[in-house]
């Protein structure tokens, strides 16, 4: 049986809100679907350097406490699998509350790409997070890197948490482009499939509970 508000001015917030996340839906999705996956040879340039504490590079939020253990989120860090030696790593922490919308998503992430060939980092603050059951898409702005032309741009993650003992995938908005700075203008909340391997770490993802009319 449903409750209905008594005050109608409650009930047509509830609608404005309503309304509001299913175009922010369909916009996301559209949005989503811009960048694929170019195969998992591409190249993350890429948390600042790894220390011997912290061998995979861990982003850290101090808005984490404020936040409530079922609000929608992303944490964890991870070593991506790949031949040659190449060493490859992410971390995020971002997450919002359940009331808001994805745009308000806040925190952290790093990564970075070191082998014989090549060597970058970078660090940022989270401007978005979309989660639907075990899969995130997330984007932020690039804080801090060695990388040339690549502070203040955006950049996308996406992150399939596969559960306990199954390696989690990721993927990342300059899939196509083997670059993080040639896409330019990059939209809130846009990234790849997750189409690379984690070898070593792990990923969390905690659904939106997404609220229909």
């Amino acid at each position: 049986m449903r409750r209905f508000d008594r005050d109608p001015s409650t009930h047509t917030t509830r609608a404005r809100r309503h309304t509001t996340a299913r175009r922010y839906l369909r916009i996301a999705a559209v949005s989503a679907a811009v960048l694929l996956a170019a195969g998992a040879g591409g190249s993350a340039l890429a948390v600042p350097p790894p220390d011997a504490a912290h061998p995979v590079p861990r982003a850290t939020t101090a808005q984490s406490a404020t936040h409530q253990p079922g609000d929608p989120r992303l944490t964890g860090s991870a070593k991506l699998r790949r031949a040659g030696g190449d060493d490859v790593r992410f971390s995020f922490d971002a997450r919002f509350r359940q009331g808001e919308m994805p745009d308000k998503a806040r925190g952290t992430f790093a990564f970075q790409h070191r082998s014989t060939a090549t060597s970058g980092w970078a660090k940022g603050r989270i401007d978005c997070l979309v989660t639907g059951g075990k899969v995130a898409v997330a984007s932020g702005i690039v804080t801090a890197t060695d990388v040339p032309n690549l502070k203040g741009k955006r950049v996308g993650f996406s992150v399939h948490d596969m559960g306990p003992g199954r390696a989690d995938r990721l993927g990342y908005s300059w899939a196509s482009t083997n670059d993080p700075t040639a896409t330019k203008d990059l939209p809130k909340c846009v990234s790849s499939a997750p189409f690379e391997t984690v070898e070593r770490g792990d990923f969390t993802v905690v659904p939106w509970d997404v609220p229909v009319g």
